[in-house]
C-alpha cells in the first residue's frame, strides 16, 4: 500500500484558476503542490483550446481579409491565398506553445511542485494521483495518497453535448473548431454565444460560408439588443446566415460532409456542411474526479457552492473558476485563484466585485460590466443612460471602424456609475478602464474630468461621461 504524503497547499487543475492560485499562494509563502491532469493541459481551456488560439484565428482572419482588400486605404494588389497548416501551425507554435511555456517557467521561478495525473478525491481529507490515461484505474497500488494542510478546487468545465449531436467525426465541440485540418466551404455552427459568434465570424473571414442555428430570438443574448445589431449587421456583411429560434434536432454524416436537420415553428429544414460545431454551453467539471465522496456542497446546476473567499463548507477545501457560480470567464478565476490563496494565508482578500467585464471578440468586438438598464430596472433602481458614437472619433474613422458606441449607466440623482458598455472597435481593451470605473463606483464627472490622450479609441469613454453631465462636445 502507498504511503501517504502530507502536503501544504494542494491545488487540483493547472488552468487559470489552478495555477494563478498556485503563484500567488507561493509569493504569501506557502508550499504548493499543483496536480494536472495534461489534458488540456497547463493554462487550462483557455490557454489550450480556448480563448488565446479562437483569437489567434481571429486574427489571421483579420488580416487575409485586410489582404484580400484595403482598397479604401487606396491599396491594391493580386489577390492572396491562405496555407491553413501554416496558420494552423503559427497559432499553435509560436502562440499556445510558447504562452504553456511561460506558464511552466513561472509555476518553476515560484517552486510550485507538479504532479502530473489525476486527482480523484477519496474524503474530506484525503485524494489520490492516478496515472493519466485509459488505465487509471488499473494501478495495484491505489496511486499517489495525499493530504494538505489546504485544498484549492480548479478543475474547470466542459462542452456540452446535445441528443444526436455526439462529438465524433465530422460533429465538433470548439476545440474541434480551432484545429480543423482544413478551410471549410461550409461550416454550421450551433449556438450563437460567445463562442459560436467568435469562431462563426473567424471562418467567415478566412472563407468559409458559415450558418448559425440559434434556439433563441437573437445570437448573444447577454448583450442589450442594439449592441447585439451593429454585430449582426458585420456578420451578414460577411455572408453568415443567421437562423435564430431554430431546433437542433439531428445530425447524419459521412466521410465527407454532414448534414444538420433543425426545426423553426414547427417545420424540419436540413443544411448540408463540411463540418457542425456546437457550441452551446459549458458544464462543470464537478462529477468526474469523486467530490461525491466528500462532504463538499453543490448547487441545482452542479457548481460548488463557496463564500466570498472561495472557501467551500468543507474548511479547508477552497474552489475557484468555472466550478463555482458565476460567469465561466478566465479573468474571473485569475482573481478567485488569488483570493483563496490569499484566504489561506489569512489576508483578508474576496471576491467583492460589483461586475465581472464580460467581453466578445466578435466583429466588432462587446464588453460590459456591471449592471445594463434593465439589470437596474429590475433591481428598482432609477438610472439613466449616456452615450458616445465611435463616428464621432477620428480614432475609429482614421481606422475605418466608426460603428458602435461607449455607454454608460448611471443613478439618476447621484449620477454614480453602476454599468458601462462598449461595442466598436477594441472593445476588450477598454473593458480595463470600464471595469475600474464600475468596480470603484464613479461619478461620471470623475471620469468627466480625467484627461484621455487624443486621438485614441479611449476618448468616447470621457466622451460619454461629458453626455451625461449634459456638456457634450463632439455629438
Amino acid at each position: 500500500m502507498a504511503d501517504v504524503e502530507k502536503k501544504d497547499t494542494v491545488i487540483v487543475g493547472g488552468g487559470p484558476g489552478g495555477y494563478v492560485a498556485a503563484i500567488r499562494a507561493s509569493e504569501l509563502g506557502q508550499k504548493v503542490t499543483l496536480i494536472e491532469k495534461g489534458d488540456p493541459g497547463l493554462g487550462g481551456v483557455c490557454l489550450n483550446i480556448g480563448c488565446v488560439p479562437s483569437k489567434a484565428l481571429i486574427a489571421a482572419g483579420h488580416r487575409f481579409q485586410e489582404t484580400l482588400d484595403s482598397s479604401t486605404y487606396g491599396v491594391s494588389k493580386t489577390k492572396a491565398t491562405i496555407d491553413f497548416k501554416k496558420t494552423q501551425d503559427w497559432k499553435q507554435k509560436k502562440v499556445v506553445d510558447r504562452m504553456t511555456r511561460g506558464v511552466k517557467m513561472l509555476l518553476r521561478k515560484h517552486k510550485v511542485e507538479i504532479i502530473d495525473g489525476v486527482a480523484m478525491m477519496d474524503n474530506d481529507h484525503q485524494l489520490r494521483v492516478l496515472k493519466a490515461g485509459p488505465k487509471q484505474f488499473m494501478d495495484f497500488d491505489g496511486g499517489k495518497k495525499i493530504t494538505w494542510n489546504n485544498l484549492i478546487l480548479a478543475t474547470g468545465s466542459r462542452p456540452v453535448e446535445i441528443p444526436n449531436f455526439k462529438f465524433e467525426g465530422r460533429v465538433i465541440d470548439s476545440t474541434g473548431g480551432l484545429n480543423l485540418p482544413e478551410i471549410p466551404k461550409e461550416f454550421v455552427v450551433i449556438g450563437g454565444g460567445y463562442i459560436g459568434t467568435e469562431l462563426a465570424g473567424a471562418y467567415a473571414d478566412l472563407g468559409s460560408h458559415v450558418t448559425i442555428i440559434e434556439g433563441t430570438d437573437t445570437i448573444l443574448g447577454g448583450f442589450d439588443k442594439d449592441m447585439v445589431k451593429v454585430v449582426v449587421k458585420n456578420l451578414k456583411k460577411k455572408g453568415i446566415d443567421i437562423i435564430t429560434g431554430a431546433m437542433a434536432k439531428s445530425s447524419t454524416q459521412d466521410d465527407s460532409s454532414v448534414t444538420v436537420t433543425y426545426e423553426v415553428d414547427g417545420k424540419e429544414h436540413s443544411i448540408k456542411a463540411d463540418y457542425c460545431m456546437v457550441s452551446v454551453g459549458r458544464k462543470p467539471n464537478t462529477d468526474n474526479f469523486g467530490l461525491d465522496m466528500t462532504s463538499v456542497k453543490l448547487d441545482k446546476h452542479g457548481k460548488v457552492i463557496v463564500d466570498k473567499q472561495g472557501k467551500t463548507n468543507v474548511d479547508h477545501i477552497y474552489a475557484v473558476g468555472d466550478m463555482v457560480p458565476g460567469p465561466a470567464l478566465a479573468h474571473k478565476a485569475f482573481f478567485e485563484g488569488k483570493t483563496a490563496a490569499g484566504a489561506i494565508a489569512g489576508k483578508n482578500t474576496a471576491n467583492d466585485w460589483v461586475g465581472v467585464p464580460a467581453v466578445c471578440f466578435a466583429d466588432p468586438e462587446l464588453a460590459q460590466v456591471g449592471m445594463t438598464a434593465s439589470d437596474a430596472k429590475d433591481k428598482g433602481i432609477e438610472v439613466a443612460t449616456a452615450q458616445f458614437p465611435f463616428a464621432g472619433n477620428a480614432r475609429a474613422v482614421s481606422l475605418d471602424q466608426p460603428e458602435g458606441f461607449v455607454r454608460f449607466i448611471y443613478t439618476k440623482k447621484e449620477k454614480n456609475i453602476v454599468g458601462a458598455q462598449v461595442v466598436g472597435p477594441e472593445a476588450s481593451t477598454l473593458a480595463g478602464e470600464l471595469s475600474l470605473i464600475v468596480n470603484c463606483g464613479m461619478n461620471v464627472e470623475d471620469v468627466s474630468l480625467t484627461i484621455h490622450p487624443h486621438p485614441t479609441l479611449c476618448e468616447p469613454v470621457q466622451e460619454a461621461a461629458d453626455v451625461a453631465m449634459g456638456l457634450p462636445t463632439h455629438i
